[in-house]
């Protein structure tokens, strides 16, 4: 239904005029009023004079505009004549607001204007107020939303997607820089569609795998971001527009207005399977060139569906451009990619798998990942390039180690990043030294079996495994788009903890540790994992 036939629509439903309605007590931010109130204001557009700006408000019951005002204390605009009933916004700039929400948009009566600066703004009926919010400094684009929790700034566009227990019919776990192939064995597969989703992509072969797919039928579709720290490489650009010479559109995540900080997941949608991983599509990542990583492909449907409305979500909104149309008078950065050559310690295992869960950064990814670690009885594995000292999933960590958990901790020894890990870990042995907690923290010493760790996974108490792009600080989990999953399974987690207990054994505690507890056995299902995958191959 378009937007004036849905306008037209909800009038013709308001066929009785009422009159005489009392005021509403103004709801507090812990309980949702049950009368008309305040749901959505929108004071900076990004457009000059900040055309478009608009107010929503909630009409539960059909409802006579007359007597209804808006006031921010200095202008006071009437809403009109008209009987509404459920959400409408209102604005100066009907036409131009129509083009950004999906809710009917009425005209206001009169001269007002929302301060980006900040101030109060009250609904009355008949001069009494009926409802109202405060807001301080706008930020470009987003929207103070009324939420079950309170008041709160959300970019337009933003998402809302809800993790939930998801079936599979089982999976296959592996690791980088052991496994190159499975990615590319995974869309050489493809039937049907590709959805592939990276924060970089300069992998000539993955892009052989999609100029393939794409000429025999398969729907292939890629999105990247456009802001890559260090900017986009010669490699990108030409892996990328290879794609588009080969009828692949490729979109990219720029523009003067975005939803997210960075587009940093790495998965695709092929089927009814899907691959996440922690790498990129480059030759440092899933080319097995430098990085230890982790990586799943999982057969389920319902899990490659839900997968593909979150691409969907990320590829169809207008802060999103056409490849051809980015790349117009753009420089491209000169590259230096690796070239590594590792040993394969750990072959890819087929995994039973009981239930997934998708974690997308930053709908629920941090509240997941919470409840992961405060659910955890026995072990926590975490592996990661660094961690935020303050961050709330290192304090959840410590929590547990305080409650009996045996926690480890294992991060990466790269220049860039080894003076703030060593810090860290030296903090936390102190802290397992003086509180007699089973913590224990380590950088990791490769030896030669990949170059460094870009991971970010996490085995909770030998049954859960986290596996995806979201790294432990906040601006990961607030700000950009991450995509992770829970997978319910104990051979996946036996299979990551088998590479974890290895990545570990390599590693050097920069002191000694106050307490050492061993979980012993993991490399042996390791092992059984491997022949399972043998058997699972010869019969599939």
């Amino acid at each position: 239904m378009s937007r004036p036939s849905r306008t037209l629509f909800v009038l013709a439903l308001c066929c009785v005029l009422i009159s005489g309605i009392p005021p509403t007590a103004t709801a507090t931010a812990a309980t949702a009023p049950t009368g008309p109130h305040l749901v959505e204001l929108y004071p900076n557009t990004s457009i000059p004079n900040d055309v478009g700006e608009y107010v929503t408000l909630s009409f539960p019951e059909p409802t006579a505009l007359t007597g209804w005002t808006l006031t921010d204390g200095e202008t006071t605009t009437r809403l009109g004549d008209e009987t509404v009933v459920g959400r409408v916004a209102f604005s100066r700039d009907p036409s131009v607001a129509r083009e950004k929400v999906d809710d009917p948009v009425l005209e206001l009566r009169d001269h007002f204007v929302l301060a980006q600066a900040g101030e109060t703004v009250q609904l009355r009926y008949e001069g009494h107020v009926v409802d109202e919010t405060a807001y301080e400094r706008a930020p470009r684009a987003q929207r103070w939303l009324r939420t079950d929790d309170g008041w709160e700034w959300r970019p337009r566009g933003a998402t809302a997607f809800e993790a939930r227990d998801l079936p599979a019919d089982g999976a296959l776990a592996f690791v980088l820089s052991d496994s190159p192939g499975v990615p590319l064995e995974t869309l050489r597969g493809a039937d049907e569609r590709i959805l592939l989703a990276s924060y970089t992509f300069s992998s000539e072969p993955t892009a052989e795998e999609l100029r393939t797919a794409a000429a025999r039928g398969v729907e292939v579709r890629v999105l990247v971001d456009g802001t890559p720290v260090g900017g986009q490489t010669v490699a990108e650009a030409a892996a990328l527009d290879s794609l588009v010479n080969a009828g692949v559109p490729v979109r990219v995540f720029d523009g003067p207005v975005v939803r997210y900080r960075f587009h940093h997941p790495k998965y695709a949608v092929v089927d009814d399977r899907v691959i996440v991983l922690t790498e990129n599509w480059k030759p440092s990542g899933t080319g097995g060139r430098a990085s230890r990583g982790w990586g799943i492909v999982i057969e389920s449907a319902p899990v490659a569906d839900a997968l593909a409305a979150v691409f969907v979500a990320d590829a169809g909104w207008e802060d999103t451009v056409d490849w051809q149309r980015y790349r117009e008078n753009r420089r491209f950065v000169a590259d230096d990619p690796a070239t590594g050559s590792y040993p394969e310690q750990f072959d890819p295992a087929f995994v039973e798998v009981s239930s997934v869960r998708i974690a997308v950064a930053p709908d629920n990814a941090e509240a997941e990942i919470l409840a992961l670690l405060e659910g955890a009885e026995e072990s926590i594995r975490i592996e990661q390039v660094t961690i935020d000292s303050d961050h709330a999933f290192l304090r959840a960590a410590i929590e547990a180690a305080e409650r009996g958990v045996h926690v480890r901790i294992l991060l990466d020894d790269s220049w860039y990043v080894e003076r703030e890990n060593r810090a860290l870990v030296e903090r936390l042995e102190r802290l397992a030294e003086d509180e007699t907690l089973p913590l224990e923290a380590r950088l990791v010493d490769s030896s030669g079996e990949f170059e460094k760790i870009h991971a970010k996974g996490v085995v909770v108490d030998d049954r859960r495994t986290l596996v995806g792009s979201i790294n432990w600080n906040e601006n990961s989990v607030r700000n950009n788009r991450e995509v992770a999953v829970v997978v319910e399974s104990e051979a996946t987690a036996a299979f990551y903890a088998a590479v974890f207990d290895a990545d570990w054994r390599g590693g050097r505690p920069s002191v000694p540790v106050g307490v050492g507890l061993a979980v012993a056995g993991a490399a042996g299902g390791a092992v059984l994992l491997g022949r399972r995958l043998v058997e699972f191959e010869a019969e599939n």
